[in-house]
């Protein structure tokens, strides 16, 4: 019984060892448009310290000494972090992936639209979204855009 158990989980060990190569799964060799940058990856380790620190001073685990020294060193780690993702950004290394990291053809794609709702479009009074031609509700607030029938009606 003991020699069929371990045949057991010799097999389930080599199977999952050779399930990866089998489905002929890829391990990308370099970054992924997906993967954050360091620096949006320090920042986000950083707010979840800091998160983690307020609960644990909620709880009663921290000390208010321990907890403010905490909570001040956590915090000068993400606005370092936040600036030096707000620096990636300006320079354009930003991934996708990332909160502000538009790629340039989606950003000139983005651009297109906006002019081409500039060009034929109509301005929502309530918050001045513009919005396509003969749209008769605003994209951005849903209030009732008003287009003139005719002159009389100014």
């Amino acid at each position: 019984m003991l020699i069929a158990g371990a045949l057991v989980l010799v097999g389930v060990t080599v199977f999952l060892l050779l399930q990866p190569v089998i489905a002929q799964q890829e391990a990308p060799m370099g970054e992924s448009d997906t993967e954050p940058s360091e620096a949006q990856f320090r920042k986000r380790v950083s707010l979840l310290q800091l998160r983690d620190a307020e609960y644990e001073f909620a709880m009663g685990k921290l000390g208010e000494e321990d907890y403010q020294a905490l909570r001040n060193e956590i915090s000068a780690e993400a606005l370092e972090a936040i600036r030096a993702e707000e620096a990636e950004v300006v320079e354009g290394r930003a991934r996708p992936g990332g909160s502000e990291g538009l790629a340039d053809a989606e950003l000139e794609a983005e651009i297109a639209s906006v002019r081409a709702r500039l060009s034929g479009g109509v301005f929502c009074s309530s918050c001045g979204h513009p919005n396509p031609a003969g749209s008769r509700f605003c994209g951005d607030c849903g209030s009732s855009i008003w287009i003139p029938d005719s002159p009389t009606d100014a």
